[in-house]
């Protein structure tokens, strides 16, 4: 959370001063794949512009079992608020029962240039 403080300077509240601004920027992959009624309700494409709009990037895709399944990585705070997104939000339509997240890393550079649905 951003307080401007008497001084016009903003600094996030609550956060203690020993710790360094760059943990938030650590980059991590983590794999998802989310159980409920997440197909034919646009959850893909809400998905896709989710990760856009925080700047991550990675990949979703229907499977046969019909779940969503993917990938995201980015700075750890950004994966941190799409998979809390994944499980409680997603699509308008949707209805999420449970969200996996497995095979989470720290990473070197983003694998991905973008955000992309894999058909």
């Amino acid at each position: 959370m951003l307080v401007e403080g008497d001084s016009g300077c903003r600094s996030e509240a609550g956060r203690g001063v020993n710790v360094s601004m760059a943990e938030g920027d650590t980059l991590i992959s983590v794999d998802y794949e989310i159980f409920g009624k997440v197909q034919g309700v646009f959850f893909r494409k809400y998905t896709q512009a989710e990760g856009k709009k925080l700047g991550l990037v990675g990949w979703v895709q229907n499977t046969d079992q019909g779940t969503v399944q993917g990938q995201l990585q980015g700075p750890i705070s950004k994966v941190r608020h799409m998979q809390e997104w994944l499980e409680t939000k997603g699509s308008p339509k949707s209805h999420i029962d449970r969200a996996n997240f497995n095979n989470e890393k720290v990473i070197l550079k983003l694998d991905y240039a973008d955000f992309q649905i894999v058909k």
